[in-house]
């Protein structure tokens, strides 16, 4: 996924991620609708079933339009948003955003009167550039956790809300495409000046440019939500711009019951989607994105950015924590 750039702001200590006790905390009525993590699960490994999803290659394509044709299966208007984009490295990187909106019907469910916005990067990133094998740095990435695991939660999302009429709000979704293209590490001539995030500045772009744009209330971007141990600390860019969110999404974790997964504390400012989609499309945004403080190798967890990055490290208790805390947050609105 994209090149993470992260600043501590403090020492953390890293809390046991493998419980799956959930302890009720009596903030918000529970929604009584249940998040499907087998299904969420089965849709990740969809994805990766087309092999890595690096731009210009064939898995992208037919992926991408798997993608589009799940999203139409559950009601939505899918708009495939194609753009030539330049890599780092110059490379013309023939991107697509799948822009799913919810359906006019369904936005008068309920007398929906706002939206939301969820999104995820769905493409791979084309080198392993961390791994701890040097031979390995010039492999694609699978990107099961890095890409398809926010896929795989926001259809499932998809398929809830088709099945149940008792939202306030219309949700759609974004999954970005180009977001890791980044300048590799073993790079030492590229330019990495705005190289990460490709896809989501040009939708920043074309969105600020539409004068009929969605008013959202917010959005939440889901980078990396199935890794095993994975917890999900309080981004610090996701608090400057909108911590009223954080807030709120961190509220929803612990009236669901995984707060655990969802420490009340700071884990450090990320380069990633939500940056233009707050600067530029001017949306208040936050990251829910993976943190591990004690992981050598990096703070993204020891798969970022290798030939690891596979299902065989899915773990369903954090797709589940992830995706029941959204089920809190949007059926609570």
């Amino acid at each position: 996924m994209i090149k993470k750039t992260i600043c501590l702001v403090s020492l953390v200590c890293l809390l046991c991620a493998c419980g799956t006790t959930k302890k009720q905390v009596e903030q918000q009525p529970v929604v009584n609708i249940e998040f499907s993590v087998d299904s969420a699960y089965l849709f990740c490994a969809a994805q990766c079933s087309y092999g890595p999803r690096v731009m210009n290659s064939e898995a992208h394509e037919q992926c991408g339009e798997w993608i589009r044709q799940k999203f139409q299966q559950y009601g939505y208007q899918v708009e495939m948003q194609k753009a030539d984009l330049k890599g780092y490295d110059g490379t013309i990187l023939k991107s697509t955003n799948i822009i799913a909106k919810a359906s006019s019907q369904a936005k008068k469910a309920g007398g929906a009167t706002s939206s939301i916005l969820i999104c995820a990067h769905w493409d791979s990133r084309p080198w392993a550039d961390n791994d701890p094998d040097s031979a390995n740095w010039h492999k694609p990435v699978m990107a099961a956790n890095d890409g398809a695991s926010g896929v795989a939660v926001m259809l499932e999302l998809a398929r809830l809300i088709q099945q149940h009429d008792s939202l306030n709000v219309a949700v759609d979704f974004v999954c970005f495409d180009a977001e890791d293209w980044g300048i590799p590490q073993w790079d030492e001539n590229g330019n990495g000046a705005d190289s990460w995030a490709l896809g989501a500045q040009h939708w920043a772009k074309m969105f600020k440019a539409q004068s009929s744009a969605s008013n959202y209330q917010y959005a939440i971007l889901l980078d990396m939500v199935g890794g095993q141990g994975a917890k999900f600390y309080q981004e610090g860019y996701s608090l400057q711009k909108a911590k009223g969110v954080v807030e709120k999404v961190w509220q929803s974790a612990a009236s669901a019951g995984y707060g655990s997964f969802f420490p009340k504390q700071e884990g450090g400012m990320v380069t990633d989607d939500h940056v233009p989609v707050n600067d530029i499309a001017q949306i208040p945004c936050i990251d829910i994105i993976n943190y591990y403080p004690d992981c050598q190798q990096s703070s993204f967890g020891p798969t970022w950015h290798t030939i690891h990055d596979n299902m065989q490290y899915i773990d369903k208790n954090t797709l589940q924590a992830v995706g029941q805390t959204l089920v809190q947050l949007l059926f609570s609105e």
